[in-house]
């Protein structure tokens, strides 16, 4: 592979004037940039990374940590990452943490020895159930940053991405009380997380805030290693009154449109269903399910600005948590 030194000397100019006219700086003429440009395509010259990488003190790359890549979301905020590291000249590395915090301590031990200059991650399940933290202090410690999304540890001084579940949850709550609901039921897969607990609370106090509406809060929990489909035909069979159903995981709420038209329950007419989901995956069911659209690829965007800016600047500014807008789009399993 032909290096910057090899064209400054077929060009006859110095390495210097080369390296600003692959670099487009304005120092250097027009026409000696597209010569030097024409001579690099032709002779396949590709930069080095490394090179570029100890200049700048950077590795232009970003490590990117998913708890589960099979979940929609988590798919598609990764793809709002990777387009918005593309566009302002990085790279990233993907690695899946399967839920484990052993993995997930692992892989930033493997990536926070000078591989990547920063990381964006939703924390595993296990790290969120066993309340640890110390694995990412020791990474912010070495002056490496972080962006927490969607899963995120409170009490973690980085710049973190959410939307309000809470109120996200509520507002989703107060929709099917507004439709005069008299049962609505919370099916919780993701209690042991921190976006799951915002959810519960926004339900709850949903329905303490109605003051027409006489039952309990009804939140039931459902083991992500227990049969779904057998585990929401219990939830009705339960609750012969049921009508209403807020389901705060992307597949519940799915099943529980089966299980429904399976006991020749009118959707809603005589219940109405509602889900979250990243964006309108989830309205290829039938009938089509409302949501609480989370806008993955937004959130993936919004991360990626933030480390960038952190990494660029520099700043030592207080830690920035921003709040993407959610949506609750209406469809078919609502009035």
């Amino acid at each position: 592979m032909v290096t910057i030194k090899e064209l400054a000397r077929e060009l006859n100019v110095s390495i210097s004037t080369v390296s600003k006219a692959l670099n487009d700086n304005p120092e250097i003429s027009d026409i000696t940039i597209a010569r030097i440009k024409e001579l690099a395509v032709l002779r396949n010259y590709k930069p080095n990374k490394a090179a570029v990488s100890l200049k700048r003190n950077k590795t232009m790359t970003i490590g990117v940590i998913i708890p589960d890549i099979l979940n929609h979301f988590f798919a598609k905020v990764l793809h709002g990452i990777e387009e918005a590291s593309s566009k302002l000249g990085y790279n990233i590395i993907t690695c899946i943490s399967n839920e484990s915090y052993e993995k997930e301590v692992d892989i930033l031990q493997l990536l926070a020895d000078g591989t990547v200059d920063g990381f964006i991650l939703a924390v595993a399940e296990e790290t969120q159930v066993k309340n640890i933290s110390n694995h990412f202090k020791k990474v912010l410690d070495d002056k490496i940053p972080i962006v927490m999304f969607d899963r995120i540890i409170e009490d973690i001084n980085c710049d973190k991405v959410i939307i309000d579940d809470f109120e996200a949850t509520y507002d989703a709550t107060k929709t099917l009380l507004n439709e005069g609901r008299k049962n609505i039921v919370l099916i919780n897969q993701i209690g042991q997380l921190s976006v799951g607990k915002h959810r519960v609370e926004g339900y709850k106090k949903a329905i303490e805030d109605y003051s027409s509406y006489s039952k309990s809060p009804n939140v039931v929990v459902i083991d992500k290693n227990a049969d779904l489909e057998q585990s929401i035909i219990s939830i009705f069979e339960e609750n012969t009154d049921l009508d209403g159903i807020i389901s705060i995981d992307n597949i519940s709420g799915v099943t529980a449109i089966n299980v429904a038209k399976n006991r020749d329950l009118a959707i809603s007419k005589d219940i109405s269903i509602i889900g979250f989901s990243s964006d309108d995956i989830l309205a290829f069911s039938s009938p089509k399910l409302s949501t609480v659209a989370q806008h993955g690829e937004t959130i993936g965007s919004t991360a990626v600005k933030l480390l960038i800016d952190r990494l660029e600047n520099k700043t030592t500014l207080k830690k920035v948590i921003k709040t993407v807008p959610f949506l609750i789009k209406l469809r078919e399993t609502t009035k």
